[in-house]
């Protein structure tokens, strides 16, 4: 197994990084503090001017939609492997760099399933328009009422009715769709209710201007109100056209797992970045901060957290990378495993890291003054988005199990 960049990875991963320290890192106080007026007139969810600018920099330096791979953009097309590490370099940053790179969920995924699923008409009515980070989108899977992390519970109901499917249902943690850019979100629900369990869903693209559509909320987490939201919607008699559909109607569970193999790279690289950032946090801590006579970093238990921590992230890392070159070697379906497996491992380790950094930095490291808490907040949560530790916990033994049991 090769890690190392491409010559044009490594130029990319080159110019990311002066523009993280150039641009991004200077617009965080700026973004707060653009969003905390917004907040204050009563627009909690519309963008802080300054994101805006940030995509415009970045689109001018090339940095835009690297997530796409290759096979999808020959221009500048990355392979999963090359992206892994500009993906950790924007999650250092994660309110910012992965949306002004356009590299941010749950468009990222939207964009590869109108890719690989979407007709001519979609594509140019709904794909073009993210790619060039002019709307943003929003994936509507999981559901209040049942348990959403076993997908064959889903319960909202897609009813053919001449040339319109009709909607009624309940979605909640709809990421994104409570941001005005937001227009479309792709909704997964069931077509054939007595069909085979993993051919009963479909999935349909809903323009959020549909009538019988309703965001009732925006779910905070952990006390956090994000931008773009995470909200419960309802859909009451909604109809769509029949061209809506994506791929075909029982294609839904099949498209789901398509969506979030690649996906998953993503957003445990992005984990990393956290915890690379929260480590830089505690060490700077550690050697500035004076206690008992000395620096922490003299402390023994403060020195034990920190050599953990970097154990941790480059064990972490190492099994990302090596998911991402089965990835590009052998296709999604080879590295389902390792995929559960860094689903799990990767935010457990990210969450860790940074509550060693909140404790080293004592009741700074709970307060607004640094990241860090945002970060637990978020990394914890991440623990339950697309799929809980627990699903992909049973995947892994299910797969090695199946060594001994022939299944």
């Amino acid at each position: 197994m090769d890690f190392a960049l491409s010559g044009r990875a490594a130029e990319y991963a080159g110019r990311l990084q002066e523009f993280m320290d150039s641009h991004v890192y200077p617009a965080e106080p700026v973004y707060a503090a653009q969003r905390a007026e917004l907040r204050a007139e009563g627009r909690e969810h519309h963008v802080p001017p300054v994101v805006e600018e940030l995509k415009a920099e970045a689109r001018k330096r090339g940095l835009w939609n690297l997530f796409l791979p290759d096979s999808e953009d020959p221009a500048h097309g990355l392979t999963v492997t090359d992206y892994a590490t500009l993906a950790e370099l924007t999650g250092r940053s994660p309110h910012l760099a992965p949306e002004a790179t356009n590299c941010a969920a749950p468009d990222t995924g939207n964009m590869e399933v109108l890719h690989l699923f979407g007709t001519p008409e979609q594509k140019e009515t709904w794909l073009r328009p993210l790619l060039n980070g002019e709307i943003r989108s929003a994936f509507a899977m999981t559901e209040p009422a049942v348990a959403s992390s076993d997908a064959t519970n889903i319960a909202t109901s897609i009813v053919r009715d001449g040339d319109h499917y009709v909607i009624n249902g309940r979605k909640w943690w709809t990421s994104g769709a409570a941001d005005p850019r937001c227009k479309v979100m792709i909704l997964m629900g069931k077509t054939d209710p007595e069909g085979h369990p993993y051919l009963q869903q479909s999935m349909v693209l809903v323009p959020f201007d549909t009538p019988g559509v309703e965001v009732l909320r925006s779910l905070p987490v952990f006390g956090y109100q994000d931008q773009h939201g995470h909200c419960e919607i309802t859909f009451t008699d909604v109809r769509v056209p029949v061209e809506n559909l994506v791929g075909e109607e029982g294609g839904g569970f099949a498209i789901a797992q398509a969506r979030l193999g690649p996906g998953r790279i993503h957003h445990c690289m992005r984990a990393l970045g956290m915890a690379e950032r929260a480590l830089e946090l505690m060490c700077e801590r550690a050697v500035s901060r004076v206690a008992f006579g000395g620096p922490l970093a003299k402390q023994g238990v403060v020195r034990q957290q920190i050599a953990e921590s970097r154990m941790a992230i480059e064990q972490a890392r190492l099994l990302c990378l090596k998911t991402a070159w089965l990835i590009d070697k052998h296709g999604v379906q080879a590295a389902r495993s390792e995929v559960a497996a860094i689903k799990v491992i990767a935010p457990r380790v990210a969450l860790e890291v940074v509550d060693r950094a909140i404790q080293v930095h004592g009741g700074a490291g709970v307060s607004e003054d640094t990241p860090l808490a945002a970060m637990w907040a978020g990394l914890r949560t991440l623990r339950l988005a697309d799929g809980p530790d627990e699903v992909h916990v049973r995947s892994v033994a299910r797969a090695e199990l199946g060594k001994y049991l022939g299944t």
